[in-house]
């Protein structure tokens, strides 16, 4: 599957080639690859494996996974790869498109004007060429026909570049919650369970639990959340979170998309979501109960902290109750779980054929395009997708004789503990037969991308065609025996998981739409650029002010800053988004 690619102009059709280096403006020409040429020779998959570069904008690690590791023994031995994930930072998406080559396979946190202008300048491939996902994508030419047709209509030059994340094969329902606002609940049992209506109830049990538990298991201070600042975009991100984990809306540009009326609300609205959530983290700050090194610290220090229990407290649960709740901390009595203020509305997203709007696609400059497409296809299987989540079948999870998924007793710990070590853990391919020993953490076997495929609240096409993906669904998850800390949650709550306590509650759906940002002119984006680093930085400020008028302060000049830098015109094209957005949600009704 090597490819050669040549330039065809009118007077040096012969003559003149350009290689795979030449960056992809000049290969392009005039931005399109029309002229692109390619041959194609079989892989061999039993010489020195191919490492793919994995351009992912949502990846959080860097680098080659060693062999051994779970993920990376199980991708060479199917398909005889390594992946270099390189994760997106300051300039790198800039220094790639500079080069001419984004990587072989790219995935990208959006499909708005980053996905977009790689689209018009010719840098990802055309999957119906020669018909190669039809060949080397055959589940999802057949299955993600909606998802492929919806990329078609993003992408905007009438190709299909790739498809969006979480895809369902039906419309309708909504994903599971991962606002779930977890708590510790061995603490809040010890309080007498006070009612928290509101943030200000909210802040009063942190304050408390502070009281009864002032170091955690290492004999460091404890606080009442520890966040981190490495996805923040337009604004900080877990501040324009817990908007949205309160009030229901969805983030859009500078604010929020309200989906029950189409309104945009701008994050310097006076009283509005992400000013009062900023002001509560500031409170938080002012009080103790904010880790100071929250603006500084990254995602993987900040999960080191809640393992060890230096928090009581945080709203997604992939960073709270997914990371405490280990075996040996429930065996203690020690959980977080949900409890979400009666005042607040979570948002929850909808299902749909179409997917999401972190897309996968293959760059047109690979070397082994056929290559990427299978393994992106396998992804995208229902086996491929069990394996990201879970591990690898028959080791840490797999289908009684009913369909029915369970953890094994292996799975059950990686599950619950992404650290577990796999050392000496055996695993034999049930492709090629080969028998392998693992090494490294369970974590450093997962697959860095950072994606998803298939939804993982559709039923599962390969189980019993009750359960979905998701753990939570499964009859052995449901009804495995728990601990008294667990009972005492579910008797105090009245239901048996985190999902339906969720469901019984108020929450806000955002449907499934097939939408993406339209462009920004280069007057808006420089703007818009200005803006972003302004909003986060006092952001940032704000947080850490040592008094209620230093933070007016920040947030007075932050709000005179913008203005100056164009936050009228910045405004104005946010508005004109919620405006598209809310016509695509009536049509889709």
């Amino acid at each position: 599957m090597k490819k050669t690619v040549s330039i065809l102009c009118a007077l040096m059709l012969i003559l003149c080639a350009v290689p795979f280096s030449a960056p992809a403006e000049e290969a392009a020409g005039n931005g399109r690859t029309d002229s692109v040429e390619r041959e194609v020779t079989e892989v061999d998959r039993d010489a020195e494996p191919i490492t793919l570069n994995v351009y992912s904008q949502l990846a959080n690690y860097q680098g080659v996974a060693p062999d051994t590791t779970w993920g990376a023994t199980v991708l060479l031995d199917k398909f005889n790869v390594r992946l270099n994930i390189i994760p997106d930072s300051d300039g790198t998406f800039e220094t790639r498109m500079a080069s001419g080559n984004l990587g072989d396979i790219i995935v990208w946190g959006a499909n708005g004007a980053d996905y977009k202008r790689a689209v018009e300048k010719g840098m990802l491939l055309d999957w119906e060429e020669d018909d190669l996902a039809e060949d080397y994508a055959p589940y999802l030419w057949k299955y993600y026909s909606a998802a492929l047709e919806a990329n078609r209509d993003v992408s905007g030059d009438g190709k299909i570049h790739g498809f969006g994340h979480s895809v369902a094969f039906t419309r309708g329902s909504h994903a599971s919650f991962f606002y779930t606002w977890d708590i510790r609940w061995d603490l809040y049992k010890q309080l007498g369970y006070p009612e928290v209506k509101n943030l200000d109830d909210l802040f009063d049990v942190l304050k408390a639990m502070k009281e009864i538990c002032p170091t955690d298991e290492k004999g460091n201070q404890t606080y009442a959340t520890s966040i981190w600042p490495d996805w923040d975009g337009n604004m900080v991100m877990y501040v324009k979170s817990l908007g949205t984990a309160y009030y229901g809306y969805d983030e859009l540009g500078f604010g929020y998309y309200n989906p029950n009326n189409g309104q945009f609300v701008s994050c310097l609205e006076e009283g509005g979501p992400y000013l009062t959530c900023l002001k509560f983290f500031n409170r938080l700050y002012q009080n103790g109960l904010l880790d100071p090194n929250s603006m500084t610290q990254t995602y993987d220090v900040m999960a080191e902290k809640v393992k060890n229990g230096g928090t009581f407290w945080g709203i997604f649960n992939y960073s709270t109750s997914s990371v405490f709740n280990t075996t040996d901390h429930l065996a203690d009595g020690k959980m977080m779980y949900s409890l979400v203020p009666k005042e607040a509305s979570p948002i929850v997203y909808g299902l749909g054929t179409n997917g999401g709007n972190r897309v996968w696609t293959v760059g047109n400059f690979s070397e082994y395009p056929e290559l990427c497409l299978e393994i992106i296809d396998w992804l995208a299987t229902p086996e491929g997708s069990m394996y990201m989540w879970y591990g690898p079948q028959g080791v840490t999870w797999d289908y009684d004789e009913n369909g029915a998924a369970y953890f094994t007793e292996l799975g059950l710990k990686t599950n619950s503990d992404s650290s577990y070590s796999m050392d000496g853990v055996q695993w034999t391919s049930p492709w090629t037969g080969k028998t392998y020993t693992f090494t490294g953490t369970y974590n450093d076997g997962n697959v860095q991308i950072n994606n998803t495929t298939l939804a993982m609240d559709m039923i599962n096409p390969d189980g019993n065609g009750l359960e979905t993906f998701n753990k939570l669904s499964w009859a052995s998850v449901i009804v495995s025996d728990s601990n008294p800390i667990e009972e005492d949650w579910r008797a105090y709550t009245g239901f048996a998981s985190a999902d339906q306590y969720m469901n019984a509650g108020n929450y806000t759906v955002m449907p499934e739409i097939n939408y993406s940002e339209s462009a920004r002119d280069g007057s808006l984006k420089l703007a818009w650029d200005q803006v972003a680093k302004t909003i986060v930085e006092c952001s940032w400020r704000a947080i850490y002010a040592k008094s209620d008028a230093e933070f007016d302060a920040v947030v007075r000049e932050m709000t005179a800053r913008v203005r100056q830098y164009g936050w009228d015109k910045c405004v104005a094209w946010c508005e004109q988004e919620c405006l598209a957005k809310w016509t695509l949600s009536n049509e889709a009704e």
